[in-house]
């Protein structure tokens, strides 16, 4: 009987020191070790004369999609800008770019993040210029980057800007006016 007790105690110990150890590491430390590595696009974004003012990195999952903007100085006029995810990757016209086509939007839900019918999967949170033209942002959505339903589709996707802030609710792109830069995201 003390060799079986010895056992127990043995096997309780080792399983409380792994246990331990994975409190310890943390709630992600479990999920980090099954997930697949998320996926990462880059693109360059033009302005309207056709010429490089930025980059975009988008990093997701099936579940979401993280944008991260660096626009240079000059790049657009200060203040608020509306931004969105454009059906088609192709702005091979910087004039409107309307080679980008509509917002992503699989659901057919109403434009707006604001909007009782909304959002569409297209919809983002506005971005600020800073006095210099600049912008430096980080933007989320909930719209996988991969996936049934992601934004790298065959045709891949395009991150669009406009010349005013989006009032997320107005349709069809909540008054945010002009398309004034666009960028192009493809699988390589």
């Amino acid at each position: 009987m003390a060799s079986k007790t010895a056992t127990q105690k043995s096997w309780w110990i080792a399983a409380t020191v792994a246990l331990a150890g994975t409190w310890a590491a943390g709630p992600s430390a479990l999920a980090q070790s099954t997930a697949p590595a998320p996926t990462v696009v880059k693109g360059e974004l033009i302005g309207n004369a056709g010429k490089p003012i930025g980059s975009a990195t988008a990093t997701g999952t099936d579940r979401v999609t993280i944008v991260r903007l660096v626009l240079l100085p000059g790049a657009l006029q200060p203040g608020w800008h509306g931004i969105h995810f454009h059906a088609v990757a192709d702005c091979s016209d910087p004039e409107k770019f309307l080679a980008s086509k509509g917002h992503v939007n699989h659901d057919g839900k109403a434009h707006g993040l604001l909007n009782p019918n909304g959002p569409d999967q297209g919809d983002l949170p506005n971005v600020f210029a800073a006095a210099d033209g600049s912008v430096s942002a980080e933007v989320t959505s909930p719209v996988g980057l991969v996936g049934p339903n992601g934004l790298m589709d065959a045709d891949g996707f395009a991150l669009v800007i406009h010349a005013q802030p989006d009032d997320h609710t107005t349709q069809p792109i909540g008054g945010a006016g002009a398309r004034v830069a666009c960028g192009v995201f493809k699988a390589s």
